[in-house]
């Protein structure tokens, strides 16, 4: 009997299963296994070209997105430790608000080095332990910043109409245009198609929420990536009180109003994959 093992590059595309012994075997399929299996639920990775060399990006769940990209690795809103395993560790985290979605103090613990920075809003600053001022970046609505070659801006993001209570105030939190190698790419964080977002400029690749009731609906946010011309979007962030938003729905209503902007939808709930 033969066993193929073109996994393991030292040995033959095919050997004679008594070359090892059992518990030999179970061994090395352990390892093949543990290599792979932090990775097999999420969605295969992008490659964008930029003038930094070749930008990945892998989407993990809801809003949590890894961006790689000259050695460099970026984590936005980190939630869940698992969904991190195998993945590289962070050079920066930014964080958009204080929801557990967003910012999970347990996740952040555990996949932060002690030289990463973190770029957070003053709500979920206040909300860290003292260890993690060294390396703080502090950003309000409206703040510029640069960091590892990296050019940061913070946008508004909120409910509209307006209100003290609602969900997401204006202020509180931010959503963020990250310039890297020459590609802007917009994180909207929790917030509706508001003015701030309608008037976005030169965006090459954007993250769009849409989930009812906490942010915007499908409908809403088709009508505001409109309004910017992103030329890629993501739609993410879009599991909500009833479930998932339709994200086919989305990609028909953008593609019926400009044809240019090309959506992208990928698996940002591997846990719901069948």
């Amino acid at each position: 009997m033969i066993i193929n093992m073109g996994l393991i590059g030292k040995f033959p595309t095919f050997v004679p299963l008594n070359y090892f012994t059992m518990r030999s075997m179970i061994i090395v399929l352990l390892f093949v296994f543990g290599l792979f299996s932090a990775k097999a639920q999420l969605s295969a990775p992008d490659t964008i070209a930029t003038k930094m060399g070749p930008l990945v990006i892998q989407p993990v769940e809801h809003a949590s997105t890894v961006f790689t990209v000259h050695g460099t690795t970026i984590y936005a809103d980190p939630s869940g430790i698992d969904n991190f395993k195998g993945l590289a560790a962070p050079d920066m985290i930014v964080i958009t608000d204080i929801h557990g979605d967003h910012f999970d103090i347990k996740t952040l613990e555990a996949v932060k080095t002690a030289n990463t920075i973190l770029v957070v809003p003053q709500v979920v600053a206040d909300k860290l332990p003292a260890t993690d001022k060294d390396h703080l970046v502090i950003l309000k609505n409206g703040d510029k910043s640069k960091q590892l070659g990296i050019e940061i801006s913070a946008i508004p993001m909120y409910n509209i109409p307006e209100s003290p209570t609602s969900m997401h105030t204006k202020g509180r939190g931010n959503g963020y245009v990250l310039r890297i190698g020459g590609k802007n790419i917009y994180l909207s964080g929790d917030t509706q198609g508001i003015p701030e977002m309608r008037s976005l400029k030169n965006i090459d690749i954007a993250f769009v929420c849409m989930n009812l009731p906490y942010t915007m609906s499908v409908t809403e946010a088709a009508d505001a990536v409109l309004a910017f011309k992103p030329k890629i979007v993501y739609p993410y962030h879009y599991r909500g009180k009833d479930g998932l938003s339709d994200v086919n729905e989305f990609k028909r209503l953008v593609d019926a109003g400009n044809k240019g902007i090309e959506v992208r939808l990928r698996i940002w709930y591997p846990k719901l994959r069948k």
